[in-house]
């Protein structure tokens, strides 16, 4: 049986004296993709920040491998240093004249004091085998600021791969993407999940691509409404009940 990387167990959070999140429970597993969809405002991105320990939870047990995330949002360095997260938009200062190969760079480091000079001959080994992985070697010396969208993220995936990672949590991250860069940046991913055996969380809108790359469906509106495979998970009658009766599913009338 696969490992369980992430078990969330009962979970709820309050923001703004709001349930955000009500009594979730769910199990992810190695090697598998696993997206959280629902309605705006239904407590996606809040069950995200809580699992990495950003929000305050007031009920419930997230575990990470193996691990217990305590009450304070701490676990050990070296499970930190296991998990990666994607964010939906990478906002950096653009007069900072960073190069790609600095900033993945920033995530070969392991969490606590060390010096900067540690292991240089190593992290720009581990650097460029990364943007090879993503096939963005050529970008190395490029400022962050002049990269693409479509280029920027196939740079926080080398940020990613930079270091050993059994997590990887996203919210959104694809956002802003046209479609062509968007199925590049999916199938770059999922070739990394099977290469690496990532554990793989995703918050997402687009439940075409749900259906097309991920094993397994959150279905969260506060809570959780239902889960399973794609072909039940977006189910006409289940997504009736997290999104409302009115709800219409709409299908791209093209694939790339």
């Amino acid at each position: 049986m696969p490992e369980a990387i992430l078990q969330v167990s009962g979970l709820t959070v309050v923001r703004d004296k709001h349930v955000a999140v009500d009594k979730v429970s769910f199990v992810v597993q190695a090697g598998t993709n696993v997206a959280i969809v629902g309605p705006n405002g239904a407590g996606k991105s809040s069950l995200i920040q809580a699992v990495l320990g950003v929000l305050p939870r007031q009920v419930g047990q997230v575990e990470i491998l193996g691990h217990t995330l305590s009450p304070q949002g701490r676990l050990p360095n070296k499970i930190r240093d296991a998990i990666a997260y994607l964010p939906q938009n990478f906002s950096f200062d653009r007069r900072i004249p960073m190069t790609v190969e600095e900033v993945v760079g920033l995530g070969w480091h392991t969490l606590g004091l060390q010096w900067p000079w540690t292991g240089h001959r190593a992290r720009q080994i581990a650097v460029r085998q990364a943007l090879g992985q993503v096939e963005a070697l050529h970008l190395k010396r490029k400022r962050i600021s002049d990269l693409s969208g479509g280029e920027t993220k196939r740079v926080l995936l080398a940020y990613c791969l930079v270091r050993p990672r059994r997590l990887l949590i996203l919210d959104e991250a694809p956002a802003g993407l046209d479609l062509r860069a968007e199925a590049e940046f999916y199938q770059l991913l999922n070739q990394l999940k099977q290469q690496h055996g990532w554990a793989i969380l995703q918050v997402s809108h687009d439940l075409n691509m749900v259906q097309r790359q991920c094993d397994h469906v959150l279905c969260i509106n506060r809570t959780l409404l239902c889960e399973g495979v794609p072909e039940v998970a977006l189910s006409r009658e289940s997504l009736s009940t997290v999104y409302g009766p009115e709800f219409a599913r709409y299908h791209h009338s093209c694939s790339l």
